[in-house]
């Protein structure tokens, strides 16, 4: 157990900020999933600025890293340029 008061503050900060990270980070790859899933075009299209914008989100407050956010977006966009 931590000695001091600043290193049981920071094990409560520690907790909630991962608790945060997680919800969205869960929210982000349930989306991506919803996405890939989409067979049409059209609702692919509408869908996938909602994704990259909360990618782009994730990626500026460093919950993923920005070449994870680039990688994902890359290829939601080649899996929507295949659809028919």
């Amino acid at each position: 157990m931590a000695n001091h008061k600043s290193s049981v503050k920071r094990i409560r900060q520690t907790k909630m900020r991962t608790l945060h990270n997680k919800y969205y980070a869960k929210t982000m790859r349930n989306a991506v999933r919803k996405l890939r899933s989409l067979a049409d075009k059209e609702e692919a299209l509408k869908l996938y600025p909602v994704v990259q914008a909360m990618l782009d989100k994730l990626a500026k407050v460093n919950i993923i890293h920005a070449n994870k956010a680039a990688n994902i977006k890359s290829g939601l966009a080649q899996h929507i340029s295949k659809l028919g």
